[in-house]
């Protein structure tokens, strides 16, 4: 409480931001003050620069792939040589290559990874060598939010998307380390898990119906808040954390928790002990209770409320 959730004099760097939810994000940051840099593969990203310039902000596009390692220092520089700084990392691209696991290809496993993970990876690593080499140069913490975009797949483990889920487990693990690695620096990292209707998430949500004049609960301006306020001076103990976001609702996701532990009875488990103790354990066990958080789906109804 007490600090602002303007970020008025600060640089924010968004990927994939031509359209869908990095296009909200992108719009819910310049409102808020911040400069811009809007990524994304293709002219789009001029497009939405252009919007938010028209609108009163500032914003540049920069084309290029995620996946592409040099692209986040480029952007970053950009972003110091356009605006005078650069404080915001929000990672957004991403692709689907929705199979099940026995028709997975290698070409849909690679592009999925290489789009979400390394993407991510590639300018989370651009990122930290700016701030800690910032840090170091002013002798003290410096200005820094990571936002990424991880997804409840990694939370459910998606039948049709093992690609998907594994790339979105990974970029939460990515997020635990960023925040664990740049504490020191005063960078924060925390990840969303998004709910919104978006071209890439057609399919799966369809399309809103008559809403009578209400938001969409899953319009992606919905996520564009919460990102705009991760991006805050006000967010600044805020870090290492998942949060679900859709609807009225934004969740907390506890961190996992230990169910029941197992002990041999000497120096080392036999097989035999091993049945003796998990066989009788797992006895009768429902097909949801798994590592899966599939309690997750019961904030459904009431986050999906518009009224």
């Amino acid at each position: 409480m007490g600090e602002t959730v303007s970020l008025e004099g600060r640089t924010a760097v968004i990927t994939g931001a031509g359209a869908g939810l990095g296009k909200a994000e992108a719009l819910a940051l310049a409102e808020a003050g911040a400069a811009v840099v809007v990524n994304d593969m293709g002219d789009a990203a001029h497009a939405v620069a252009e919007e938010i310039r028209a609108a009163g902000g500032q914003a540049i596009g920069v084309t290029g792939d995620v996946s592409d390692w040099t692209l986040g220092g480029r952007m970053i520089e950009e972003a110091v040589k356009s605006f005078g700084s650069f404080d915001i990392l929000v990672n957004n691209a991403g692709i689907l290559r929705d199979k099940m696991v026995f028709n997975l290809t290698e070409a849909d496993w690679d592009d999925v990874l290489r789009v979400h993970l390394k993407g991510h990876a590639a300018t989370s690593v651009a990122a930290a060598q700016y701030w800690r080499n910032l840090s170091k140069e002013s002798g003290g913490p410096v200005y820094g939010r990571v936002i990424n975009t991880s997804s409840e797949a990694f939370l459910f483990g998606s039948a049709g998307q093992p690609n998907y889920s594994a790339a979105k487990a990974g970029i939460t693990a990515l997020t635990l380390s960023t925040s664990q690695g740049l504490s020191r620096y005063g960078v924060t990292a925390n990840a969303i898990c998004p709910r919104a209707r978006t071209a890439m998430t057609a399919e799966a949500f369809g399309e809103a119906g008559d809403l009578a004049g209400a938001l969409d609960p899953l319009a992606p301006e919905r996520v564009g808040t919460l990102v705009s306020y991760l991006a805050s001076p006000a967010s600044h103990e805020i870090t290492g954390q998942v949060f679900v976001v859709y609807g009225k609702m934004v969740a907390l996701m506890a961190a996992p928790q230990v169910e029941n532990r197992f002990d041999a009875a000497g120096s080392a488990f036999t097989v035999n002990e091993l049945d003796e103790q998990l066989s009788s354990y797992f006895v009768g066990r429902g097909p949801y209770e798994t590592y899966a958080a599939y309690g997750v789906a019961e904030l459904e109804k009431p986050a999906l409320a518009i009224n």
